[in-house]
């Protein structure tokens, strides 16, 4: 066999082992966010309290804008630009990094400043049914102008990590976000005030985001990287990355958009912020830990394939993000449809957020969880248009996206109640993924080979599978629990739902191997170091 084509086979380990890392470290901040996410809601509860729904609509705005930088589509316009630069000059890569961050961050500030002081007004736009609630109204938009800061702190941070990737650096990438939850935990545990918890909760997010930005710049100096302070200067460089940067933002942020808009129908109900905010906690997780690993790590080996004009190697690469993304993503969209109401009211009722709070946010989840695998999606797909700098195709597609989602989300909230949110957001993801997917194959660009059009088809075999066991487990929950019952006197519902969890992911492995799927030979041979990489050193991990 060719060196050329053994070029697939030996690069394939390298995308799913930089994904693995991502993963790994995201998998740990996931777990602290969801700790972070139990004690708040403790704390605040959700349709009996003012402070809850106050609360998270300060967080929804800042971090609309955080997923949107910190998620993937800055770097889908960076990291290609800086990698290139990188390979040729290092130093003329990093003036270009010095120059990006200068324009982001003046660009941010403005957006910050300009929030702050509109924010009163705003308010009535982002909560329209907030206005016959002056308390809780006045409350929202004094904690979001609070929380406004994490935007410019984010941005910086989403370029460094920008950087970092460049340079195959996923650690630092991966655990900063780890430092909101510590900064959470440590303010909001003491609180037993639910508007006072509310304030520090606030603060915590800025003070949290000044430290998230400075460790990415200390990573990204560390990597060798010297991007100093630098006046903004709109050169024909910062042009044209602005000029890729916004269609992929508006790209990349589809999801985001349709909850945030979302979240403006969810105004008109008291504690709906919280239950949306609960249940993004769950099905986010599998895009985070699948869709954006598997995305961050894909994208500059996809532009580097295209240097090379080796195609072999770009399509392998997508076959293997698609069928890895679905092993790990349908098995959770089959869980979270099984057991939607279980895993909140095990996992979120107690204090001030009520079994009646678990069952709506549990509708929610249902119909949020059959979404999931186009979440998740979205992310594998828009590196195969990225990374040939094509931002605009997959702008298009959001906006229909976007148009959709406000279309069906306001006709079946009114028509159906509050989970039609949950089933537009869904739907207008699924028509995102299928706009790409053809328009790659009509394209030439990438369309699934029959070997992982036939895996793709045995791991939703095994998904379906291992949700008929979660179904069952759900229907036999009384019996579960009056058996654990006769040995604990306490946490009785907590244990149980960790006991199916921990079968499911026990069993699931087993029935995906079995069906052919991904076999363990491709497990392993994704996870190996590819041929010519060092080994981590102790920077690597720091």
């Amino acid at each position: 066999m060719t060196e050329t084509a053994k070029t697939p086979a030996k690069t394939s380990g390298g995308l799913l082992r930089s994904s693995a890392i991502f993963s790994g470290l995201t998998l740990v901040s996931r777990f602290m966010g969801f700790a972070r996410d139990l004690v708040v809601t403790a704390r605040l509860g959700a349709s009996q309290t003012i402070a809850a729904d106050a609360y998270y609509t300060a967080l929804a705005f800042p971090n609309l804008f955080r997923r949107i930088f910190a998620e993937g589509a800055f770097a889908a316009a960076f990291v290609p630009t800086y990698s290139r630069k990188l390979a040729d000059d290092e130093a003329g890569a990093d003036h270009f990094a010095a120059d990006a961050a200068a324009t982001v961050a003046a660009a941010t500030v403005g957006v910050m400043l300009a929030a702050q002081l509109a924010m009163p007004w705003l308010m009535y736009l982002i909560n329209p049914g907030y206005a016959d609630e002056p308390e809780k109204f006045r409350l929202a938009w004094m904690l979001t102008q609070l929380t406004m800061p994490y935007l410019p702190c984010m941005a910086l941070a989403a370029l460094f990590s920008g950087v970092l990737n460049a340079r195959g650096k996923f650690i630092i990438s991966a655990a900063y976000p780890t430092i909101l939850n510590i900064v959470m935990l440590l303010i909001v545990l003491p609180q037993k005030d639910p508007v006072q918890a509310a304030w520090w909760a606030s603060g915590g997010v800025a003070i949290a985001g000044l430290g998230q930005a400075w460790i990415c710049w200390w990573g990204a100096r560390k990597s060798g990287a010297r991007i100093g302070a630098v006046r903004p200067r709109w050169t024909p460089e910062m042009k044209a990355l602005v000029t890729l940067a916004i269609p992929a933002a508006i790209a990349n942020s589809a999801t985001q958009i349709n909850i945030f808009i979302s979240g403006i129908l969810a105004s008109q109900i008291a504690g709906m912020r919280v239950w949306m905010n609960v249940a993004d906690r769950l099905y986010q997780l599998p895009m985070s830990l699948v869709g954006v690993a598997i995305g961050v790590a894909l994208l500059p080996r996809l532009s580097q394939a295209l240097q090379k004009d080796d195609h072999d190697d770009a399509q392998a690469a997508m076959d293997q993000g698609i069928v890895f993304a679905l092993a790990l993503s349908l098995p959770a969209a089959a869980a979270l449809m099984a057991l939607p109401v279980y895993l909140i009211d095990a996992l979120f009722t107690r204090d001030q957020f009520t079994p009646a709070d678990a069952l709506a946010t549990g509708q929610l989840l249902f119909h949020y969880g059959w979404g999931v695998p186009a979440f998740v999606l979205l992310r594998i797909l828009q590196p195969a248009f990225f990374a040939r700098q094509d931002t605009k195709t997959p702008m298009r597609f959001s906006l229909i996206s976007v148009a959709v989602n406000i279309a069906l989300g306001v006709a079946l909230f009114f028509a159906i109640g509050f989970q039609g949110v949950a089933i537009a957001t869904s739907v207008a993801a699924w028509i995102s993924v299928l706009q790409m997917w053809f328009s790659l194959a009509r394209t030439g660009v990438w369309k699934p080979s029959a070997r992982a059009a036939f895996k793709i088809t045995r791991v939703a075999i095994a998904s379906a599978l291992l949700g008929a066991v979660m179904f069952a487990a759900n229907l036999f929950r009384a019996e579960i629990e009056g058996a654990i019952g006769t040995v604990m006197s306490h946490g009785v519902k907590e244990i149980s739902i960790v006991l199916i969890c921990t079968i499911g992911l026990g069993l699931y492995p087993v029935l995906l191997f079995a069906s052919g799927g991904v076999t363990v030979a491709e497990f392993k041979a994704a996870l190996r170091r590819r041929r010519g990489d060092p080994a981590p050193t102790a920077a690597d991990l720091s």
